[in-house]
């Protein structure tokens, strides 16, 4: 009797949604969770930062889970707060752990010894993509195709400068998936669509699919939703099918 993968996983931090899912596409969401180890404590935070954006991308995950549900593919993502350590910055990257917050100080990451910032990069953001890296390289040894969906979420206002857009969509060196989410987004009237915005791979918002996708020569693409619009799990299922519809179309 051959046994059925389960439907998710976890080994340490990285959570695996649907390991034997069969689209071509894979799922991340980098910044999925809010999630604060019980010995980091608060951070020197409180209550009301960790449901904000500074902690993690509110919407988010409850979209990447559907989308991965209708197409059947596979999710990863870090049951982590970005607070502790960013999974979508480079190791080197100096706002790996951020020391503020949209003007919040993050008390528990100043003043960090090496130390202490290899253990955060080893116990998270390493698995994370070793992860993933995996994953890829198993598929590709098997001959299935592969495409790269992030799923990201933006604050309405950030730094006191409103933003237009409902959704964007950021690429980079390979516009092909992009341009085919454009198009397809851009179907909908009603629908503002960023163009590399409300970020773009300049502001270094592009490493996981630089490293996973674009380093491979794999199609990739990472789509930003206002988090306004996936406030409730209606909204959240809307998106994932309209993602969805989109990305069986390309």
């Amino acid at each position: 009797m051959v046994l059925a993968e389960p439907t998710a996983e976890q080994q340490g931090p990285t959570v695996t949604q649907n390991p034997g899912g069969r689209s071509p596409y894979i799922v991340l969401c980098d910044h999925a969770s809010s999630a604060l180890p019980a010995s980091y404590g608060m951070l020197g935070l409180k209550p009301a930062d960790l449901v904000s954006h500074i902690a993690w991308d509110p919407g988010a995950l409850p979209v990447s889970q559907h989308l991965a549900e209708r197409l059947d593919a596979t999710l990863l993502w870090p049951d982590a707060s970005r607070l502790i350590v960013d999974c979508n910055r480079s190791p080197d990257a100096v706002d790996l752990i951020a020391e503020t917050g949209e003007g919040r100080e993050i008390a528990g990451n100043c003043g960090l010894s090496p130390d202490e910032r290899r253990a955060r990069i080893a116990a998270i953001h390493q698995p994370y993509h070793a992860a993933i890296d995996a994953r890829l390289d198993r598929r590709i040894a098997a001959g299935q195709e592969c495409a790269l969906v992030a799923i990201h979420s933006f604050t309405p206002v950030f730094k006191g400068e409103p933003r237009p857009w409902e959704v964007g969509v950021i690429f980079d060196k390979d516009p092909t998936l992009a341009n085919k989410v454009i198009e397809g987004l851009r179907a909908d009237r009603s629908l503002n669509v960023g163009i590399n915005q409300p970020y773009s791979p300049a502001d270094r918002v592009y490493y996981t699919l630089n490293r996973h996708g674009q380093e491979r020569g794999l199609p990739a693409v990472m789509i930003e939703i206002r988090n306004d619009e996936i406030a409730g799990a209606g909204e959240q299922k809307e998106w994932a099918d309209r993602l969805a519809a989109i990305l069986e179309g390309a």
